[in-house]
């Protein structure tokens, strides 16, 4: 694997490229009438998002999830976002064919298009929603449908799975024997879930991943847990960016997925006193008493981290201590 996170500055142009692609995806969402050519504006920041996965996904969850966790701001975009890389893994993990992964990726990046806003809002809000921000809820998959068409997107499968995206299938059979669309928006129901599940609101903080992922497999059932399983498999039960609290107490970042979904690789941050680890310690996770105790919310963390020397250690493990 290639070190792509030499220097700071790397690491910023990295960040600065997953935060401009999250802003320029809220214009759009946010202000879908005033944008023109829609469609190719969506079709940008697909290929835009598989570029950077390219470069490295590990880092990019990394990155993802930093983004997605610290903050409730702009959640609408970030949840769009967190959710379109989700269903890529996933194409990749149940070997889509080519148009069923576009489908399924721009479904994710623009299912909320009629709620965006109020998706903002109630992410600031600190109450349960109102009745009539329930209707808008309730409404929002065919009004999405109905707007992508309205903006000139053709893609039926595209704009099927967004229709579809919150209904329950509770058919019996394997997720492989569905037609495409109930399979696609299948997907993305329990993904929608997930990424709800880690991100914070001001009503609540956002679950760790690994307690969202245990809650994920505990309430779905059928084809719901064949693609929460997926999903672990694809992410791991804490993904990289994510913290987690070791068997001896020390706290430490996730760098990197291993095959293994519960032993990733991990930079430890702080000690067992909880103070900063200077410096931080690459650490394997799969040796006897050296694994992972438990997922720690983002806000459990509050000394300020260098990210940039974590990557880099994270790429660099075969030449520090393991310990």
């Amino acid at each position: 694997m290639p070190l792509i996170v030499k220097t700071e500055d790397e690491y910023e142009d990295l960040l600065g490229q997953w935060s401009d692609l999250e802003s320029g995806l809220a214009v759009v969402l946010t202000h879908p009438d005033s944008v023109q050519e829609f469609s190719q504006r969506i079709h940008q920041y697909d290929r835009w998002l598989q570029d950077l996965l390219k470069q490295d996904a590990d880092v990019s969850l990394y990155l993802l999830f930093q983004l997605a966790t610290q903050s409730p701001v702009g959640y609408s975009a970030s949840h769009a976002l967190v959710c379109a890389v989700l269903c890529d893994l996933l194409a990749t993990h149940f070997a889509m064919p080519r148009l069923q992964r576009d489908s399924l990726v721009r479904a994710a990046l623009t299912m909320n298009v009629a709620m965006t806003v109020l998706q903002d809002h109630m992410a600031t809000q600190r109450s349960r929603p109102t009745p009539e921000q329930q209707l808008v809820i309730k409404a929002h998959p065919d009004k999405a449908a109905a707007m992508l068409e309205a903006k000139g997107i053709t893609d039926l499968l595209w704009l099927d799975v967004v229709r579809r995206h919150h209904l329950e299938d509770v058919s019996q059979e394997a997720l492989s024997m569905l037609p495409a669309a109930r399979r696609l928006a299948h997907i993305l129901l329990v993904v929608d879930r997930y990424a709800a599940m880690i991100s914070p609101r001001e009503s609540r903080e956002g679950q760790s991943a690994a307690d969202s992922a245990r809650n994920l497999l505990q309430s779905q059932t059928g084809n719901g847990g064949a693609v929460g399983q997926a999903l672990i498999n694809s992410v791991g039960f804490c993904p990289p960016g994510t913290f987690v609290q070791l068997e001896d107490g020390r706290v430490a970042i996730v760098t990197r997925r291993t095959k293994q979904a519960n032993q990733p690789d991990v930079v430890v941050v702080l000690d067992v006193q909880g103070k900063l680890s200077r410096p931080p310690v690459w650490h394997c996770t799969s040796g006897a008493g050296a694994g992972i105790a438990s997922a720690l919310l983002a806000s459990a963390v509050r000394e300020r981290i260098n990210h940039h020397l974590i990557l880099q250690m994270g790429d660099t493990a075969q030449a520090a201590s393991v310990i």
